[in-house]
């Protein structure tokens, strides 16, 4: 081949790879845009009242002087709306009963949408669930609910050739000519001094428990619970992965046995998550009852089978990449070859070995299938080591499918599904990270 060619096509190549990581690039950055701005509002947003009222009495948190002074304050301001309240409900009370018909339910809506934002006017804390118990926390959903009350939403079927189309009518039209009227500029105009917002930086989202199925509080559990598992996943499998990666590199030869058993291993790095983990139901929990029923033991073991394929193809081929030289040195100078590969091509092999490792743990860090059936629960508290043995766990893949999907109120808690995703990406930057740069000094060291 003439000079001139190869260069150019050095060049061609370079451009390629070049215009290739440039695209991936840009990809990761629109992939990851939506997650990092939604996911950060879980640890940076607008608290209202309500949410340090909650913080200093589920959470022991805050200046209680402070908040005693800003609940006074707070109180005055909504008087005047619930003295409306007050005002036309003895208006029905004394008015006619085709007045009482034509407004009970949409008062009695009213009204329910107004303790939802301000909270309830009464002494709740007898009330099981704590999101009973105070309004909105945060000042975004403050602002939606305060939309709802505001106006009522329907919608306009007169055009047959296209589908409905959203009107909204304000609230107080509905009301025009009673008491009430004025409720609805009082409520948009003053719910800043109603709520009384303010910037707060949550960082314990990532230490705190959830309270009722995480409409407050943090991921605590969640994030322990994954690094049990995908951590679990990584003792289990990355010695039977090396192990084997040794006998199909150096004794096991080339005969038919050996390429069956390539083929089958190569065959398991495609089969779905969730064979997976009927597979560790079935017979980590059923058969050889490693736990009376889901454990973050029995789920380690389901993702360790997970990632097994990847680190023995990929460890065998780093073993292998070693130089014969090295092979042939040691074992001239009076070494066997157990003590060979233990001293001389392992060390040699191991950037290779944990580069399959990083791909094996960002892998189980972020599976869902495999877990449902045998580690995963949607609520739980954080275990202790030795519980880990026999108890199940919350996870964030699992919790973000699960509140995505499952959850009651899921509008409400958008934000903690952001942060959860949030949470896992960075989470496994940060342990393929440590791997990395753990295989850059093992590298380097070898070296010299």
């Amino acid at each position: 081949m003439e000079l001139g060619t190869r260069k150019l096509l050095d060049r061609s190549f370079t451009s390629v790879g070049f215009f290739a990581i440039v695209l991936m690039s840009v990809s990761l950055v629109i992939l990851l845009q939506p997650i990092l701005a939604r996911g950060i509002k879980s640890f940076v947003f607008r608290g209202t009242i309500e949410y340090r009222e909650m913080m200093k009495e589920q959470f022991g948190r805050g200046n209680g002087k402070a908040l005693a002074r800003d609940l006074e304050e707070v109180r005055i301001a909504r008087q005047r709306l619930y003295d409306l309240l007050d005002s036309f409900e003895e208006e029905m009370r004394r008015s006619a009963p085709a007045f009482r018909k034509q407004y009970r339910s949409d008062f009695g809506e009213l009204e329910e949408l107004i303790e939802e934002l301000l909270g309830p006017r009464k002494d709740a804390r007898e009330k099981a669930l704590i999101r009973m118990r105070y309004g909105q926390t945060r000042w975004d959903r403050a602002l939606i609910k305060q939309h709802h009350i505001l106006y009522l939403v329907g919608y306009d079927y007169s055009d047959p050739s296209r589908m409905g189309k959203k009107v909204e009518t304000p609230r107080a039209e509905f009301f025009a000519g009673t008491s009430l009227e004025p409720l609805f500029g009082i409520l948009e105009n003053d719910l800043g001094k109603m709520m009384k917002p303010q910037v707060v930086f949550y960082w314990r989202f990532l230490f705190d428990g959830s309270k009722d199925a995480h409409f407050f509080g943090g991921i605590w559990p969640e994030m322990l619970g994954t690094l049990y598992l995908a951590l679990g996943a990584m003792i289990f499998a990355i010695p039977l992965g090396v192990i084997t990666a040794i006998y199909l590199a150096e004794y096991a030869g080339r005969g038919r046995f050996v390429g069956l058993l390539r083929t089958c291993i190569s065959s398991l790095a495609g089969v779905p998550s969730i064979v997976f983990g009927l597979f560790g139901l079935a017979f980590f929990i059923n058969t050889m009852h490693v736990s009376s029923s889901k454990s973050v033991l029995a789920g380690s073991m389901t993702l360790a089978l997970l990632v097994l394929p990847t680190i023995i193809r990929a460890s065998e081929e780093a073993i292998l990449a070693v130089p014969r030289g090295y092979k042939e040195a040691s074992m001239s100078l009076g070494a066997s070859k157990w003590y060979t590969i233990m001293t001389v091509i392992l060390p040699a092999a191991m950037p290779g070995i944990l580069t399959s490792t990083i791909i094996s743990l960002g892998r189980a860090a972020g599976e869902t299938a495999p877990i449902i059936f045998t580690a995963a629960v949607s609520i739980g508290k954080p275990l202790g080591l030795l519980e880990t043995l026999s108890q199940p766990t919350p996870a964030l893949p699992w919790n973000i499918y699960n509140l995505a999907t499952e959850h009651e109120a899921v509008d409400e808690i958008r934000h903690v599904q952001y942060g959860m995703v949030f949470t896992l990406v960075v989470m496994v930057l940060l342990l393929n990270l440590t791997a990395v740069l753990l295989r850059a000094r093992i590298s380097k060291r070898l070296r010299g």
